[in-house]
């Protein structure tokens, strides 16, 4: 079926502007690829537009009118590069307890429990099937995921992304010397032999239909100081191999720098560990980076690797505020958004943009330099930053012809909304198109720091609707 939308557009294909493109036709085929996004005169235009493509006939397009919703608009899908699926029923559990500590009471326990014993399967299919419905559902369509060293239950979290339509990169945990929770840990073989598995599992899943291709394993160190150095060279080995993206986590935690240079004295930082076993590259998310230091940014730089900022995560664990100003405009260096679940409590990449912005300002109140965060950065590194991160750049990220459809519906008048928006924020037939910018841009941040998941009405993911709450409303 091909589908044909109208409405307004926003997104942020430059860090730092928002483009904002008004009553736009899109043209979405059967394979989910936008051909078209132009502002035609008509429907009937904006069909010639369609038939010209190809041998579509009116009947078989799906015609998408947003028009008259004068306080919504279509966007690209958020992307998550940082998230423990596993942990989900840990949101809100621990802030008390910094990164260290907070591991070894909390997260390890909930981990085991997920192993390949029936109630370990079936406390797993609950936990991933509502994980993956909360971030479709607040308009993620593409997330990096850790789940745990189970490869069984791991498989699991992969069918059911697939089975939901959601861009997911499933990252079974590797860890093979954890002497704080010994039970959670795998042997060296083990880890090699499941990781393999779970690669030629998401493999099969591609020959199971067009919306499952959109699964992809990634090789997941959980972090350097769990890791022997025969795995890491293993893993390294196994990138190469089957040509895999990499995430791990990289100076959250002072207490855990000082860990991993006790534990690694031949390199001289944290981030070298990963460079030194083949770990680092432009395939690579490091969540994190709080307390990088310059030899250290450098190197990600050098070798195109991204970060994935967690703000929620960082304050609830009071690891540290992130200069990711800096990062950005004089480092150079490309920064995507993480939920970081449940280490962060925002299970939406709204509320982490939120969280961005807001941890940027307290960082200035004390700076001689300007580090402050706006909305069309936080909304691009949501975006543009993330599909740079999961290396599909020229894929998804912004709402453009020759790439995929991933997308949400914004609609601030939906009933039970947080957003109050009055009759003169409203764009009006009157206005002109200067002053329809301005609304849709005030809306827009109206959006960003009081909207939440009710206000996403509508998910598409490769042209596939994913999400549909206007059926029940």
């Amino acid at each position: 079926m091909y589908t044909l939308y109208y409405g307004n557009i926003v997104h942020t294909p430059k860090l730092g502007s928002i483009e904002i493109l008004l009553n736009h036709y899109v043209g979405i085929n059967a394979q989910g690829t936008i051909e078209f996004v132009k502002k035609a005169s008509s429907k009937d235009e904006a069909l010639e537009l369609v038939k010209s493509g190809g041998n579509v006939k009116d009947e078989e397009v799906s015609f998408v009118d947003n028009s008259h919703k004068l306080a919504s608009f279509l966007m690209p899908g958020f992307i998550d590069t940082h998230i423990h699926a596993s942990q989900y029923p840990n949101i809100g559990i621990g802030s008390d307890l910094p990164l260290l500590d907070w591991l070894n009471n909390h997260t390890f326990a909930l981990e085991l429990k997920l192993d390949g014993s029936e109630e370990g399967k079936r406390l797993a299919r609950d936990i991933y099937n509502k994980v993956l419905d909360r971030t479709l559902s607040n308009g993620t369509t593409c997330a990096s995921y850790f789940t745990t060293v189970n490869t069984e239950t791991t498989e699991i979290f992969a069918d059911l992304a697939a089975e939901k339509g959601q861009r997911a990169f499933v990252g079974k945990v590797c860890m093979d010397c954890n002497d704080s929770f010994p039970s959670y840990q795998e042997t060296l073989e083990e880890t090699v032999a499941n990781m393999k598995r779970l690669v030629d599992h998401c493999h099969k899943l591609e020959s199971k239909g067009v919306y499952r291709s959109l699964v992809c394993p990634i090789v997941t160190p959980r972090f350097a100081p769990v890791c022997l150095r025969e795995l890491l060279t293993e893993l390294g080995q196994m990138v190469k191999q089957y040509d895999l993206p990499v995430q791990s986590h990289v100076s959250e935690n002072k207490d855990e720098i000082s860990w991993v240079q006790s534990l690694f004295p031949e390199c001289p930082n944290y981030t070298s560990v990963y460079d030194k076993f083949g770990l680092l590259n432009e395939r690579t998310i490091l969540a994190h980076g709080i307390h990088l230091t310059g030899p250290e940014l450098e190197l990600i730089k050098s070798k195109k690797t991204s970060l994935a900022h967690c703000p929620s995560s960082n304050t609830f664990i009071t690891s540290g505020e992130a200069p990711v100003k800096k990062y950005l405009y004089e480092d150079g260096i490309n920064i995507s958004l993480g939920t970081d679940l449940a280490g962060g409590y925002e299970q939406s990449i709204l509320g982490v943009a939120r969280a961005l912005v807001m941890v940027s300002h307290h960082l200035a109140m004390d700076a001689e330099k300007d580090c402050k965060i706006g909305v069309a950065e936080a909304l691009y590194m949501a975006t543009v930053g993330g599909a740079k991160a999961c290396n599909l750049g020229n894929a998804v990220g912004t709402l453009e012809a020759g790439k995929k459809f991933d997308a949400q519906l914004i609609d601030l008048d939906v009933p039970g909304t947080n957003v109050d928006v009055f009759d003169f924020q409203r764009p009006d037939s009157n206005d002109k198109p200067e002053a329809v910018q301005d609304k849709i841009l005030n809306l827009l941040y109206k959006w960003v720091f009081a909207g939440d998941d009710r206000n996403c009405v509508r998910v598409w993911c490769n042209g596939r609707v994913v999400v549909d709450k206007r059926k029940s409303v």
